[in-house]
């Protein structure tokens, strides 16, 4: 698969993937997230991203909204632990428009007073619409449980304290400690010429006064495993199970994809859907996820169900975690495994928007892109024994945290 990347003299990384489509994915991935900020700045990292559509040197807040909607394009942005994303979709003749505007609103940024006022009522209401929903909540609550007194464990809004207390010289001052052009990868997919490309990058980001580096993360804390009981007076128990896991260097982190995949992934045949589901009918939904990160990891599974049903539900997990321990899969069971696995992320890799964003994010953290046949190498590689060995690592029940929402 043909890629070419380029890194310019300030430090930002551009790779491109050349395909012969109508539609040109573009954006930039920006190794800055809610673990970079300080106490007093927890919310910071996604208000900058809300606030990096309000006004540039160069533009007004409608210029920006304008500048890809005139011509059908759209924009986008989104913050997570650790990466904060401006994407654009735009037809390929457009795609200078949209190269222009995320390089502008990224490098050039003025986070006006009278926008951050604005701004500060609208995060607010989505923190207070976000509380009203226990099954996304309890997840930010399980985080903090898992990286106590550590920014891994503080949610991604943030605060209402601390929101009301931003203002102009905070943003800046965040965005020139955090926002490290060393740390940042524009990504292509379409039909372009990449010597323009650069050219055009070189230009927009020659004015920038961004660091190369930014401070270094702070690992978490030792973890101590916890069980918690929260009365959020919901109508269903909501329940959370898991543990620290492996980061995103890991040998054994694509073997724990696929032992995760196997048990509660998005498959209607995982474990948990077949036993808490479809054979004993006491959840609507349930899953288990793994979120690999630069240091550690977590990996934990979720359900909601009626009361009397929680604690045989819990049981039924439990059960499916000893099973996973306690007996090696037969190599004809895990074949089967592995294919349904390829199949998904071959179908996902379709999905030209999501492939642009895993290009640019892969090639942030390691430097390179994998493409189908190494992740199908990989996957293939994965044996029986060091399933049941990462099973017993990750699915300990001496490392479990537990978190009910009733």
């Amino acid at each position: 698969m043909l890629y070419h990347t380029h890194t310019l003299n300030n430090g930002l990384r551009i790779i491109y993937k050349p395909e012969d489509i109508p539609v040109c994915y573009c954006g930039m991935v920006i190794n800055t997230g809610t673990r970079d900020e300080l106490p007093e700045e927890h919310g910071m990292a996604h208000f900058v991203e809300h606030m990096l559509f309000k006004g540039t040197q160069n533009r007004r807040a409608s210029h920006i909204i304008n500048r890809l909607e005139n011509v059908g394009g759209e924009l986008n942005a989104f913050t997570s632990k650790e990466e904060t994303v401006v994407y654009a979709t735009v037809l390929n003749e457009h795609a200078h428009r949209a190269v222009d505007l995320i390089t502008d609103i990224v490098f050039y940024s003025v986070f006006p007073q009278k926008e951050i006022d604005k701004e500060k009522v609208i995060v607010l209401d989505e923190i207070q619409s976000y509380n009203d929903s226990p099954s996304e909540l309890i997840y930010d609550d399980y985080e903090e449980q898992l990286f106590r007194n550590h920014a891994l464990g503080h949610n991604i809004l943030g605060k209402q304290d601390v929101i009301e207390s931003f203002d102009t010289d905070k943003l800046l001052n965040f965005v020139q400690n955090k926002y490290a052009t060393g740390e940042m990868v524009f990504f292509v997919l379409g039909n372009l010429n990449f010597d323009k490309l650069i050219k055009q990058l070189e230009t927009q980001t020659a004015q920038s006064n961004l660091p190369l580096l930014k401070p270094i993360r702070t690992q978490p804390n030792v973890f101590l495993p916890e069980t918690r009981v929260i009365n959020k007076d919901t109508h269903q128990i909501h329940y959370v199970l898991g543990n620290r896991a492996y980061d995103l260097h890991h040998p054994d982190r694509m073997g724990l994809y696929l032992l995760n995949n196997i048990l509660g992934g998005p498959g209607m045949n995982s474990m948990l859907n077949l036993s808490l589901r479809e054979k004993h009918a006491l959840v609507y939904h349930v899953d288990s996820s793994f979120q690999p990160m630069t240091d550690t990891g977590l990996w934990c599974i979720y359900f909601g169900t009626d009361p009397e049903n929680a604690s045989k539900c819990e049981k039924l997990v439990l059960k499916s975690l000893e099973y996973l321990r306690e007996n090696r899969m037969k190599d004809q069971l895990l074949n089967k495994y592995k294919m349904q696995l390829m199949g998904q992320m071959a179908i996902a890799s379709e999905n030209k928007e999501n492939f642009a964003l895993s290009i640019g994010k892969s090639f942030l953290r390691y430097g390179k892109i994998d493409d189908i046949e190494t992740i199908r190498m990989h996957i293939n590689n994965v044996t029986t024994e060091q399933l049941q060995r990462i099973a017993n690592e990750v699915f300990n029940p001496e490392k479990f945290s537990i978190l009910k929402y009733t």
